[in-house]
């Protein structure tokens, strides 16, 4: 299992996966959508805690190793298992059954004309299980820091080309409404347009998102909630800031790094840069302590943002 993969049990629910590892035989996940009259059906994070509590309370897990509540479904309870490449590699060899469809295969062909292997790509979100719509966005997945890095500067590439564009101001309003985060417009924006990981082909936004496929340590750590933290802080190193969960290691004496949970905050600063941020500070089962943002799926009260750059 890896992130961003989707499971599907009998029940017919479908869970994105958040953990490229088990724990305690079951995959840590999220539900995202749930069968209704054979349609799939999306749900919003109040949507599935609720459905999971009233109907399906087996899927609610408290992870010891987190200290956190979360979906998990053990592995003999995974009915299907969708796999982004997979998908994509079908989609791309068949003839496109509507608009999203078209519009991902012309993109993938815009990604092969600049040299991309198509084969370190996937395509995630809706698309995955065939629940998209004429106003779906497609969540493109890529597997390596590595790739992921060359992707955004293909999407550069082909912005500059124009074969797509840039956010519109409304697209970028939209976003910003959807993330419900703790930044203000005018700090989303500046901080989103300089990431290269969204942008727009025939009307439609496209996401990049990179899953690494490195091996989790063998030996998990442990992690105790502290308390919260507000903080001003360098970084020194962006090497995994587009990782899932994101990591800024930062100059502390007692703190050694950001690591957040919350897609808002993903390629969030860039090393030498100082930042603020507001967060859950845990200790690991080593000692080493760290600040969490997106201790909860929404983050309220929680974020990181740039301090020397805005004039802030």
């Amino acid at each position: 299992m890896l992130a961003k993969d989707f499971i599907e049990t009998a029940e017919g629910l479908v869970f994105a996966v958040v953990e490229n590892d088990l724990e305690q035989e079951k995959v840590l996940c999220f539900l995202r959508y749930f069968l209704i009259n054979t349609q799939w059906q999306k749900v919003n994070t109040t949507q599935a805690n609720d459905l999971l509590a009233e109907k399906y309370p087996h899927y609610l897990y408290y992870s010891p190793l987190k200290q956190a509540h979360c979906h998990a479904v053990d592995i003999d309870r995974v009915l299907a298992h969708h796999q982004p490449r997979t998908r994509l590699k079908n989609l791309l060899a068949d003839k496109a059954k509507d608009n999203v469809e078209q519009d991902l295969q012309t993109l993938c062909h815009l990604f092969e004309k600049q040299g991309f292997n198509l084969d370190d790509m996937g395509v995630t979100g809706s698309i995955l299980i065939s629940a998209h719509n004429q106003n779906s966005d497609i969540d493109l997945v890529f597997y390596s820091r590595e790739v992921f890095q060359q992707a955004r500067q293909v999407t550069q590439t082909i912005i500059e080309q124009g074969n797509c564009f840039e956010l519109s101001e409304n697209d970028w309003q939209q976003s910003y409404d959807r993330r419900s985060c703790e930044l203000s417009y005018s700090e989303y924006l500046w901080h989103e347009r300089r990431k290269f990981n969204k942008a727009v082909i025939n009307q439609r936004k496209f996401d990049l998102s990179c899953v690494s496929e490195t091996k989790p340590n063998s030996k998990p750590l442990h992690y105790k909630k502290l308390n919260p933290i507000v903080l001003s802080v360098q970084v020194i190193n962006d090497a995994l800031a587009f990782d899932y969960p994101a990591v800024f290691l930062v100059k502390h004496p007692q703190i050694h790094a950001i690591v957040s949970y919350t897609a808002t905050y993903t390629g969030q600063a860039l090393a030498g840069e100082w930042v603020e941020v507001a967060g859950l500070l845990e200790q690991a089962s080593d000692g080493i302590k760290r600040i969490v943002v997106g201790s909860s799926r929404e983050a309220l009260g929680e974020y990181i943002k740039v301090i020397n750059e805005q004039g802030n």
